[in-house]
């Protein structure tokens, strides 16, 4: 018999299964992971948008975020998930080895940080079956997620590039 799992074991398990969905290129399954409007049907939201506007959903508040590498801010689940079906449409090769994983779970909040060491493969060859050339890149990631009645649901995504160093050292020319 299997021990109910802990708020912070079921949101480790929901962020796996995020990166793992994208290795696999299975946009289904990501499209599952990410809250949706029904989601928070009958939840109370705080919102900035203007109660005078009839033009404005009383549920903006709980819109789906995400921020790719060196992209814009992207709001709303079908711009989200549109940004994901073209990056797994363009990439032959992805796969994520995350470290650095810290989950926070506050009622029905929960917050991960991790950073993100991916290898990608580029394009193949012409005429070749072969993968094209491997890159490394690391990233930290902040992902937020949502307590629902279909468990941990992920609102908000942000992944920054990490710096690398040059390697060489700077050279003090002032005079001593």
């Amino acid at each position: 018999m299997s021990t109910p799992r802990t708020d912070v074991e079921e949101v480790a398990r929901v962020n796996t299964a995020f990166y793992e969905a994208m290795e696999r290129g299975d946009f289904e399954e990501l499209s599952t992971l990410w809250l949706a409007p029904l989601d928070i049907d009958g939840a109370e939201h705080t919102t900035d948008t203007d109660p005078e506007d009839p033009d404005e959903t009383a549920d903006q508040g709980a819109e789906v975020s995400c921020v790719h590498p060196g992209w814009p801010v992207l709001t709303g689940r079908g711009e989200v998930l549109r940004s994901y079906a073209l990056i797994m449409a363009n990439t032959e090769y992805i796969q994520f080895f995350l470290t650095d994983v810290h989950v926070s779970v506050i009622s029905d909040t929960a917050l991960v940080t991790c950073t993100e060491n991916i290898l990608s493969g580029g394009p193949s060859p012409e005429d070749s079956d072969e993968l094209g050339p491997l890159v490394g890149q690391l990233v930290v990631a902040t992902n937020v997620f949502r307590r629902t009645s279909d468990g941990w649901k992920l609102w908000s995504h942000h992944a920054s590039p990490v710096l690398a160093e040059s390697g060489e050292e700077e050279t003090d020319d002032s005079p001593s």
